[in-house]
């Protein structure tokens, strides 16, 4: 599994929203992806949770060689490339 959290420069601007979650199913259309959730912060209010971010992006693969796979795949260098300046922060978990 790879747990991607983006906190975007325009958290409240809803086109940039709009458009960066289109870009996130776009990058999750990757062959070896086998399941994909997009996310945003829940409505819970606890001390313990991070609420900060804009967006997560969960996908989970068959094996590691599926996960090496998508990170040189075209369609994520391509997102890196136009998105990097979108975001103020990333923070990935990867779980086996």
């Amino acid at each position: 599994m790879h747990h991607v959290f983006f906190w975007l420069k325009q958290p409240d601007d809803e086109k940039v929203k709009r458009d960066f979650r289109e870009a996130l199913i776009k990058l999750a259309s990757v062959e070896t992806v086998r399941f994909r959730h997009i996310g945003t912060p829940a409505a819970t209010n606890r001390e313990i949770i991070d609420t900060t971010y804009t967006f997560s992006l969960l996908v989970v693969f068959d094996d590691e060689n599926g996960h090496d796979v998508y990170q040189t795949h075209p369609i994520h260098d391509e997102f890196r490339e136009k998105y990097a300046n979108w975001w103020t922060r990333v923070l990935i978990y990867d779980t086996k």
